[in-house]
């Protein structure tokens, strides 16, 4: 017996050298998979709430443009050329406005600013905890993004005042993201969600219009006032387990796009000074290159993760066909809409729309919900996304398993996409939801006759 037991243990001794980096793979694996802490989080998305804005605010197109003419500040050939865009926007007459320009006379004072911002977000938060009925004080990471108005106090301190939030809230504001902001406040908050164990991100997504009205001349800065209306949304993330069957979906995949090494990409879209000194943001003509090669980038990125293995040959076939003959073949673009079961993107306006309709094949009905919320609610910049998604909620579309797919663009130029999962159906008719009380009465048509006028600076 001794004899053997030697034996075996030199023969462990010559070979454990051997197997030392084998079992040591084998341990350090066994870590990842059992130790919670090292695996990815799943992240889930409890609920979101859009602010619906009193009804003393909504101005139809005719509304908003006598009171631009009756002011005196522009010229009557912009407001000419300001009427020609609302016509052929896809903006439709219940849009809102702040109470700065209904009051005589318009008053964009930081007062109103201040005003403005506290109605949208305390009034989307309140909604939110409404909803899931999650404490103030189960919150540990908070971020806001409104891309022009950044006062101090911030927005995030803001919310944090007046909900009494814990004092070690992990609390970010995002400035000057454009209309791309939303998606990339959920980015971080996902990312945040990986290290903070067990809680619940609240992000808020805003534009604020009232101190961002252009009071000059220069076409290429006047569609802000054109497009850009009051509204905001609050969303609740949370990473813990136990959440997943009260949430709605589960995020899956998020792909962002940043193309602000281009000089062409960066200065597209730029606040600045005209030369009579009134600020306003520029948009020249090299935006739609520009948001074109964005949102490219961001689509050969996102397409390997869910378009089907059939759509997958056929593009690697196409582009051998095109490099055979030299380019002389048609690029091929991927068939998206068998990827995912809705699509909401940014609705600048409905000339974007209409182009990202041709290009990734998707059909009217599935373009429904964007170009409902462009007519009703207007730009409302970031947080547009989410009044789509409330609507198709509303019309009780979203089914359990059901594939989202987000995608917004803005300044930089940015690019954005985040692909969410049902966790369950939505019933439709869901109280508290922006829609729900004239849901009935959309889908609208929409004017499209005309060809939307060129703004852009020569």
């Amino acid at each position: 017996m001794w004899n053997n037991l030697t034996q075996c243990m030199i023969h462990l001794h010559i070979s454990f050298p051997l197997i030392a980096p084998f079992l040591l793979l084998l341990f350090l694996l066994a870590y990842i998979i059992l130790n919670p802490k090292t695996r990815s989080k799943k992240v889930f998305l409890l609920d979101f709430a859009c602010f619906k804005p009193p009804q003393n605010l909504i101005r139809s197109k005719k509304q908003a443009l006598d009171r631009a003419s009756l002011s005196g500040i522009w010229p009557e050939e912009v407001i000419k050329f300001w009427k020609v865009v609302l016509e052929r926007s896809g903006v439709g007459d219940s849009t809102y406005l702040p109470n700065a320009f209904l009051v005589d006379p318009p008053n964009p004072s930081l007062e109103e600013a201040r005003g403005e911002a506290e109605m949208v977000i305390f009034g989307a938060i309140d909604n939110l905890l409404a909803k899931t009925g999650v404490e103030v004080r189960d919150i540990g990471i908070l971020i806001v993004n409104c891309s022009i108005f950044n006062p101090v106090p911030s927005l995030t301190s803001m919310i944090v005042n007046h909900y009494k939030l814990k004092h070690d809230v992990a609390s970010y504001s995002l400035g000057g993201m454009g209309c791309t902001a939303s998606l990339w406040a959920i980015g971080m908050a996902n990312q945040l969600l990986q290290v903070h164990h067990n809680t619940y991100a609240l992000v808020v997504s805003t534009e604020n219009i009232s101190q961002n009205c252009y009071l000059g001349s220069d076409r290429s800065k006047i569609l802000i006032n054109c497009l850009f209306r009051v509204g905001g949304a609050a969303m609740l993330l949370s990473n813990r387990p136990v959440d997943r069957k009260f949430s709605k979906y589960q995020l899956i995949h998020t792909v962002t796009t940043h193309n602000a090494s281009s000089d062409t990409s960066y200065n597209c879209i730029v606040q600045e000074e005209d030369k009579q000194g009134f600020i306003g943001v520029t948009i020249t003509k090299d935006l739609l290159v520009s948001a074109k090669n964005a949102i490219s980038s961001n689509l050969i990125t996102l397409g390997p993760l869910i378009l089907p293995f059939s759509e997958k040959v056929l593009f690697i076939l196409n582009i051998m066909k095109r490099k055979i003959g030299r380019g002389k073949s048609k690029k091929y673009v991927p068939k998206f809409n068998v990827a995912v079961d809705h699509f909401f993107p940014h609705v600048g306006g409905r000339p974007v729309l209409d182009e990202l309709q041709k290009v990734l094949g998707f059909r009217d009905e599935e373009m429904e919900a964007p170009r409902m919320t462009l007519l009703r609610f207007g730009n409302i910049s970031s947080s547009t996304v989410w009044y789509e998604i409330a609507y198709s909620e509303a019309k009780g579309r979203i089914k359990k398993g059901d594939r989202l797919w987000q995608m917004t663009f803005g300044s930089g130029f940015k690019c954005c996409s985040m692909v969410w999962k049902a966790t369950r159906a939505i019933e439709a008719y869901e109280k508290s939801n922006a829609w729900s009380e004239e849901i009935d009465k959309f889908p609208l048509l929409m004017d499209s006759s005309g060809q939307f006028p060129y703004f852009f600076e020569g």
